[in-house]
């Protein structure tokens, strides 16, 4: 761990942490109700309702790592201090997978809700050689989008987050409309129950729609990627994470209840680009000034989840450099702006080509990128996920301001049960993205295997051990962070905490 010259700056309040969770996890349905829907059928409430039950689990154990540790990095941070460097670096090359796809599929979703008023540009395809029916105008929207969003990020936290906090409370209201009118006076038991009976899908296809609903899941990361600039974090963390779990969950799971009681499955699929409009636009009395309201504000808070990709990106790569894992360059912060500029560029660049990749695959191209989304998710919550069991063993010591509930005394520690099932929800959903997802299986080890072969270039450069951590005084580190926190009283029972663990007389 170096000292670093310039740092971050906490500019960012509960509200504000709430809705970095809320601007990647809230507008998640607003891709995945279509993509899944085409999968699931008749049953994708409970493809949603599965890989719901894995996020509380994760979510759970997120809330009590974030308010515990908080400091930029989120599951990279927690998987290096739990379980070492090497795993450190593959946790964070899953999430930055994650994250540069996030920037690159929900630019691509604002594109395409933008294009619910221009139904020309949306079908528009041309053949390039060999590749067929790509579209170059929603690619070009799909940059310029990026291209805003990375001047946004540079310019500072507080104005992305500004940006969060406004679309974010207006995005609630207006999903909260569609499904109390959808319910209240369109919704029809009959045909959501036909379809549940006549329109079950197979195994397998139920099973793909699972690894593709768990992308509605993805971004309680960004709370964590935000901690070391929020303001108090280790009280603000957690409540922000909680509130997060139970809101999303239920939009998640009321968008596909009340979708098949109004239409036809196969309606919902077929506009994979912006299902909710076509959703908000059969509703009675207010059908023909919902279906454009909602692309308006679907086009706008997909948009902040891609502007929460590109502050996760840059947060996640400034920690990675600080605890050496990568490059001290992708470190450095913008004396005036106070944030990482070189990495928010860096990896908006790469966003930028992932979308290109996804256009040139042709009219799949949403469902290319949400293949790798899922991946990279699953992957990064199962290292967190055992990471997490491990720092309950090695730093029992540590002040936890929420705990998960649930434990087993286990010696010194206490062991949490929703920890284990997280382990194995996560990692049986790995396992099923990989069956699933024929691209998945091939790109996404492809991508972690290069950030190894980065990783092996960059410590035998700098004559540092490959599989072996570099040594770090994490008592001395835990002490600096809750004083830059300003968390007075954690650093204080944190001290006592480990003066008494040491001396033996509270474990021993």
């Amino acid at each position: 761990m170096k000292e670093h010259h310039a740092g971050l700056r906490r500019e960012v309040t509960i509200w504000g942490s709430f809705t970095w969770g809320y601007a990647d996890v809230g507008a998640d349905v607003y891709v995945a109700l279509g993509l899944v829907m085409a999968a699931a059928q008749g049953a994708t409430p409970l493809a949603f309702l599965i890989a719901g039950i894995v996020y509380i689990m994760v979510g759970l154990l997120y809330s009590e790592l974030a308010g515990a540790y908080p400091i930029a990095g989120g599951g990279q941070y927690f998987t290096l201090r739990g379980l070492g460097d090497f795993w450190g670096l593959i946790a964070g090359a899953a999430l930055m997978l994650d994250y540069t796809v996030d920037v690159a599929l929900f630019s691509i979703a604002s594109a395409g809700y933008i294009n619910f008023f221009f139904p020309q540009v949306r079908e528009f395809a041309v053949d390039l050689g060999p590749f067929q029916n790509v579209n170059l105008i929603w690619m070009a929207e799909t940059l310029f989008l990026i291209f805003i969003l990375t001047l946004l990020n540079i310019r500072g936290i507080k104005e992305s987050s500004l940006l969060n906090e406004t679309l974010g409370a207006l995005d609630m209201i207006m999903e909260t409309s569609i499904i109390l009118i959808g319910f209240a006076f369109a919704w029809r038991p009959e045909l959501f129950l036909h379809q549940w009976q006549t329109e079950f899908p197979s195994l397998e296809k139920l099973l793909y729609g699972v690894s593709i609903a768990v992308i509605s899941y993805v971004g309680l990361e960004s709370v964590s990627q935000a901690a070391e600039e929020t303001i108090r974090p280790a009280t603000v963390i957690p409540r922000s994470s909680l509130a997060l779990i139970i809101i999303v969950l239920m939009f998640a799971l009321a968008f596909p209840t009340v979708s098949l009681g109004i239409l036809p499955w196969h309606e919902i699929a077929a506009r994979e680009g912006d299902p909710v409009a076509r959703l908000a636009s059969e509703l009675p009395f207010v059908g023909f000034l919902a279906g454009p309201a909602a692309a308006i504000l679907a086009a706008t808070i997909v948009l902040i989840s891609a502007n929460t990709g590109i502050m996760g990106a840059s947060r996640l790569a400034y920690s990675m450099a600080e605890f050496g894992l990568i490059g001290e360059q992708l470190s450095v912060v913008h004396p005036r702006y106070h944030t990482p500029v070189r990495a928010i560029v860096l990896f908006s660049g790469v966003a930028a080509l992932q979308a290109v990749f996804a256009f040139f695959s042709g009219r799949k191209a949403m469902e290319t990128m949400a293949n790798m989304y899922a991946f990279g998710a699953m992957l990064a919550y199962f290292l967190a996920s055992i990471a997490f069991v491990a720092l309950r063993i090695k730093e029992p010591y540590t002040p936890r301001p929420y705990k998960v509930p649930l434990n087993i005394k286990f010696k010194n520690a206490e062991i949490a049960i929703p920890g284990f099932l997280a382990i194995i929800g996560s990692g049986g959903m790995l396992l099923i993205v990989m069956w699933t997802h024929a691209l998945a299986r091939i790109v996404g080890p492809l991508w972690v295997l290069a950030w190894f072969i980065y990783y092996v270039w960059h410590r035998k450069k700098n004559g540092q051990p490959i599989f072996q951590s570099l040594p770090r005084d994490w008592e001395t580190h835990h002490i600096r962070l809750l004083e830059e926190s300003k968390e007075w009283e954690l650093l204080e029972k944190f001290k006592l905490e480990i003066a008494r663990y040491k001396e033996g007389r509270l474990y021993g």
